[in-house]
């Protein structure tokens, strides 16, 4: 404990001097910016902002990416909320029920809970990094191919506990997940799949297209083909939750914390996975799943506390292993690279300026993240008072700018549009859309993780059962499916998911 503590004394030393504390005002802001403008996503914004930290010494500059970073989880969720666009992958689950709270004319509480479940969270998980970074680094150390390729198989299966609708269509979504996200040239082989002869679709389909589409334009088509353009937020505007809300937010927000650091802490999990599987939790311990999908506060709150606990534990593989569990890790490692630092267990010991400096910047910038963000609600659920047949122009105009500026590829444009057209005919025929972009993100990541265990155990998938990690992850996710495929518990669900 007395190293703990001189440890964090050393950290504060650290980021509390004015260079690093105008580095993290600075990432938070920018972070924060990212997340609410979908298209750009902190990754792009990381490697802009690269070239800037070879001026800096290494710990402002790694505050300053870090707080991009944790800063996008807190701005992505603002647009899923207000206009059902994801900022980031993570806000994807926050959109599901954030948006109806919006319809509903809850759009402040729910921004509220949003930034509060996140700085809780935030504070938590540093704290968790604080405490268990060496003995979690040495369990994530144990993780190979296999049990990244057993832990992917979860998240998609979990995905489809997610849908509220037909098993059988979110299955179907998470095949055609998989199927976009293999398009592109196979680095193995050489091979062009599912490319049709198409020159821009070589280097694969990005994230950015598909979820501007999906949430984006389809959303503005659905609202434009029916009789109501959009409900609009009530004149009077609470911008505060109820006693209620807080009753039942708080739970989800701890749980979401407890499944965020978890999973955060293996190298690829991360934000993204950490919303989607905190929602399945929370949907498994409600006494009414029902209301999930139509504006339960634990929606917001527990996927939200999960993807900032998940983004900010993800830097414990990072620091400590060196193993970049995502891509705004690996541009991390570039950054510490740049300045001529290794990553990896000798970060800590060699440079422990650097290391806890970080660390007790995380504390500085989730307080800031709140500060900036909780007085901005009034501001952005403003937006829902403006007619829809105003606002949906500037909606397809911010979609086609994000789409764009990620690449600078025309052809993003096109894709958004065709993604739109057929987000449109997901929303009318009842197909949810996160199984598919769950599908998207990590079909790639496992498929790479089931080559590499084939080529390690010569061809047998054995090796997936007789290593206890994957083994363990493989026996839950048999019984996911058999809970949600058992004749019995899927009436039952169907039942619970049932539209009134």
């Amino acid at each position: 404990m007395g190293d703990l503590f001189g440890n964090l004394t050393l950290g504060f030393s650290v980021a509390f001097t004015p260079a690093n504390l105008l580095a993290c005002l600075v990432g938070c802001l920018g972070g924060t910016l990212v997340g609410v403008l979908p298209g750009i996503g902190p990754v792009t914004t990381i490697a802009l902002m690269l070239p800037v930290t070879f001026y800096l010494p290494p710990e402002s500059g790694l505050i300053m990416l870090a707080g991009i970073f944790y800063g996008a989880q807190y701005g992505g969720s603002t647009t899923a909320i207000l206009v059902n666009i994801p900022g980031e992958t993570s806000a994807v689950v926050t959109a599901i029920d954030g948006y109806q709270m919006a319809q509903q004319g809850r759009a402040g509480p729910a921004l509220a809970v949003a930034a509060l479940a996140s700085l809780f969270a935030g504070t938590v998980a540093t704290l968790l990094i604080c405490i268990a970074a060496p003995p979690l680094a040495v369990i994530g150390k144990s993780f190979g191919a296999p049990e990244y390729c057993a832990l992917m198989t979860l998240g998609l299966v979990g995905s489809v506990v997610i849908a509220s609708g037909s098993v059988l269509k979110a299955f179907a979504m998470v095949l055609l997940g998989l199927t976009l996200g293999i398009v592109g040239i196979d680095v193995n082989s050489g091979d062009a799949r599912f490319t049709f002869g198409v020159t821009s679709l070589m280097d694969g389909i990005d994230f950015v297209p598909i979820s501007v589409g999906l949430f984006g334009l389809g959303e503005v088509i659905s609202n434009l083909r029916g009789i109501e353009y959009r409900m609009v937020a009530e004149k009077k505007l609470r911008l505060w939750p109820s006693a209620d809300d807080f009753r039942k937010a708080w739970p989800a927000a701890l749980r979401g914390t407890g499944v965020g650091s978890v999973i955060g802490l293996l190298p690829g999990g991360g934000a993204a996975l950490s919303s989607f599987m905190a929602y399945v939790l929370e949907k498994k311990v409600s006494k009414d799943p029902s209301i999930f999908g139509k504006g339960a506060v634990q929606g917001v709150a527990g996927p939200e506390a999960a993807n900032n606990a998940g983004a900010q534990t993800s830097f414990i593989p990072m620091l400590t292993l060196g193993i970049p569990g995502n891509a705004v890790m690996a541009v991390m490692v570039a950054a510490l690279m740049i300045h001529g630092i290794s990553p990896g267990p000798g970060v800590m010991t060699d440079r422990p300026q650097l290391f806890w400096g970080l660390i007790a910047s995380m504390f500085i910038g989730n307080v800031m993240l709140v500060v900036i963000n909780l007085p901005m609600i009034g501001i952005w659920i403003r937006l829902l008072q403006v007619p829809f047949r105003l606002l949906y122009l500037a909606i397809i105009a911010f979609c086609a700018i994000g789409s764009y500026a990620f690449r600078g590829n025309p052809s993003d444009v096109m894709l958004a549009t065709m993604f739109g057209v057929l987000g449109y005919f997901f929303i009318k025929y009842r197909c949810e859309a996160p199984p598919l972009l769950l599908g998207f993100v990590l079909g790639p990541q496992m498929e790479e993780n089931l080559r590499r265990s084939m080529l390690i155990s010569g061809g047998e998938f054995s090796i997936f059962v007789q290593r206890p990690i994957s083994a363990s992850l493989l026996i839950v996710t048999a019984i996911m499916i058999l809970l949600i495929v058992l004749p019995g518990i899927r009436k039952k669900r169907e039942e619970a998911f049932q539209e009134d």
